[in-house]
């Protein structure tokens, strides 16, 4: 049984304009894939927690951070601009699971949740339920378009909720992150359009540089044609560290050059050209932001007969480059590279992916202790592999995340099985973990 909550909420200011660069490069990865590729989950409450507490939660978020009331609206031309209102009210759903185990309910909520597109102009752009038996709520479902937020800045509202007064339930203190109509003012000034011109000019000089395709055709295309796998290696975890001491370089790094031996071995060309997700909180004033920020560049590592710590030195130059190029119009660079198509009449194949989403369980190894790279051999019986969805929308070839899950590595790739067969992302995945344990315990060389 499902009873909807009307919870009203008051901001302190009203506006519209632009989309941000990061909700500009988001959108348009939720139109190619007919998804609002929400963020968020289904959470255990504590014990004792109401439904009341949840929505005096809901209200709080709503009326501190913009992008929460932010819908959108679609100029003549079908540009989307953001809309962010003072007012309003959002529902809460209380469902009462009855005799069923309250975690299964509030998993096919979130899924149900996930596979329902927003109503852009009309939604707001957060879905919260909350599950709830007699008096007792026990898990909160939530689901964010990732237009209004992506990983980290939902890890940003959380925050804000757990340093409210546990008495008074009254902020720490006022709102001092960057609110998305004021990003996109900001994008729109001298100093940002020179950033973007230094990025668009890297963008240029790559796409009309590099081979224009990545893989080959497979053998063994499937229907659904896209796939998704996961594997968690904590060999990955305990040889990525024993590299990342040995040389001085981030486990982000490491994995990087990892990824690229083994797309190396599967490519159709050389050098391997990867897009590395930069989510641009580096930048003054950007830790806090909510709203979208992340775009990508593409990254050029040269593998061919490399030994594997040199891979690692590339991965750490190229990717020092691409944090400070990765901040630009994904409008722009979507008119630019559709010139530079014309212009080669070929189409340039980009569509290669690495998003290291490690935020909480992301460790670094201390100086002058690196684990024990013999140890590691010891954790593969852990391994697991397991396939996740199949589905026909469109996705991009060939998409490596680093997932956030404390003491091992979880590596999770979606791929189309065009490119990219069942079997050739066993191998990728396996690959990765082998490439890792390898150079740590033997400093090898890759073909």
């Amino acid at each position: 049984m499902t009873q909807r909550i009307l919870v009203p909420f008051r901001g302190t200011s009203s506006g519209i304009g632009e989309l941000t660069w990061g909700q500009a490069d988001i959108w348009a990865a939720m139109q190619r894939q007919r998804s609002s590729l929400c963020v968020g989950g289904a959470f255990p409450l504590p014990p004792g927690t109401t439904v009341s507490k949840v929505a005096a939660d809901l209200q709080f978020l709503m009326g501190r951070h913009d992008c929460l009331r932010t819908r959108l609206r679609f100029a003549a031309d079908g540009r989307p601009l953001q809309v962010m209102s003072r007012s309003g009210e959002v529902p809460l759903e209380v469902i009462d699971p009855g005799d069923a185990d309250p975690a299964a309910v509030a998993a096919a909520t979130h899924a149900h949740y996930e596979d329902k597109v927003f109503d852009y102009e009309r939604e707001w752009p957060i879905r919260w339920a909350v599950i709830s038996r007699d008096t007792s709520a026990s898990h909160l479902v939530s689901a964010i378009s990732h237009v209004a937020v992506d990983g980290r800045g939902a890890l940003a509202l959380d925050q804000d909720l757990a340093r409210r007064d546990p008495v008074t339930g009254q902020a720490s203190g006022p709102v001092t992150a960057l609110q998305p109509l004021e990003l996109a003012r900001q994008q729109a000034a001298p100093a940002a359009r020179r950033q973007n011109a230094a990025a668009l000019r890297y963008w240029e000089r790559t796409l009309r540089s590099v081979p224009a395709r990545r893989l080959t055709e497979s053998a063994d295309q499937r229907s659904p044609r896209y796939w998704q796998a996961a594997y968690q290696s904590p060999v990955s975890y305990l040889a990525v560290q024993a590299l990342a001491a040995r040389t001085r370089a981030s486990t982000s790094a490491v994995l990087l050059a990892a990824y690229a031996v083994v797309l190396g071995q599967l490519a159709a060309s050389h050098p391997v050209v990867i897009q590395v997700v930069v989510d641009n909180r580096f930048r003054p004033g950007f830790a806090d932001v909510a709203s979208p920020l992340a775009t990508s560049v593409p990254c050029v590592i040269d593998v061919a007969g490399v030994p594997f710590e040199e891979v690692v030195g590339q991965a750490v130059r190229t990717t020092l480059n691409a944090y400070k190029l990765a901040y630009y119009s994904p409008v722009e660079r979507a008119e630019l590279e559709a010139r530079i198509v014309r212009e080669r009449g070929e189409t340039v194949d980009l569509s290669c992916f690495f998003n290291d989403r490690r935020m909480s369980s992301r460790t670094e190894p201390p100086a002058g202790q690196p684990p024990s790279a013999s140890a590691a051999r010891g954790a593969l019986p852990q391994s697991v592999l397991s396939w996740g969805w199949q589905r026909d929308l469109p996705c991009d070839t060939c998409f490596l995340s680093l997932n956030n899950v404390p003491g091992t590595l979880v590596y999770e790739l979606y791929a189309d099985t065009r490119y990219l067969a069942p079997a050739s992302m066993e191998a990728c995945l396996r690959g990765l973990e082998a490439t890792v344990l390898d150079a740590a315990t033997k400093g090898g060389r890759h073909p």
